[in-house]
């Protein structure tokens, strides 16, 4: 083989479009970007405007409440602790966490804690602890033997995890109550 025998396999190599070179090119004049105006330029930023008539999002009637303060479980039944143990991914001894229940692949998420319910039965003598728990699982749970140990949810720090630095609507609050005290004792 000799340099002037190299060539790139076939397929590899594409030649790009030549834009704006000409009617028989086949992408002339505009370059595919259709007429003039705001969509014919770079940095467009107009979606779901529609030329000042009422968006489709904002025409779509809405309905029911989105708590934005929500505690986020992830929820596990029973019936699939039971399945876990029995094929052998969890261990029925010991105490049974969050960490093990992750492991054993049962949850997902949940950023504050696991709840349990009581979807199925449980034959196996179980201890388990959990940040929620109803109490359909807590007696299931118990007359099989087991035990579950509801460890609740932290709560969540005011002033952004800074207890010893009050917020600036806090101090606004605080003035107000000095002032207003201060006028009750005036008169």
């Amino acid at each position: 083989m000799k340099i002037n025998q190299l060539a790139p396999s076939a397929g590899s190599h594409k030649r790009s479009k030549r834009l704006g070179r000409g009617p028989g090119s086949g992408k002339g004049k505009t370059s595919g970007k259709g007429v003039k105006g705001q969509k014919a330029r770079a940095g467009v930023s107009i979606h779901g405007f529609e030329g000042g008539q009422m968006p489709l999002h904002m025409r779509m009637p809405k309905r029911g409440f989105n708590n934005i303060f929500a505690r986020d479980f992830a929820q596990v039944n029973l019936n699939r602790i039971e399945a876990a143990v029995a094929d052998g991914r969890l261990k029925a001894d010991g105490v049974i966490g969050a960490d093990a229940l992750r492991a054993a692949g049962l949850v997902r998420g949940g950023k504050d804690g696991i709840r349990l319910l009581a979807k199925g039965g449980v034959k196996t003598k179980l201890n388990l602890e959990v940040a929620g728990a109803s109490s359909g699982a807590v007696e299931a749970v118990k007359a099989a033997g087991g035990s579950v140990k509801v460890l609740g949810v932290k709560a969540k720090p005011k002033n952004k995890g800074r207890p010893d630095k009050p917020g600036k609507r806090q101090l606004r609050r605080q003035k107000s109550v000095e002032r207003r005290t201060a006028m009750r004792a005036a008169s």
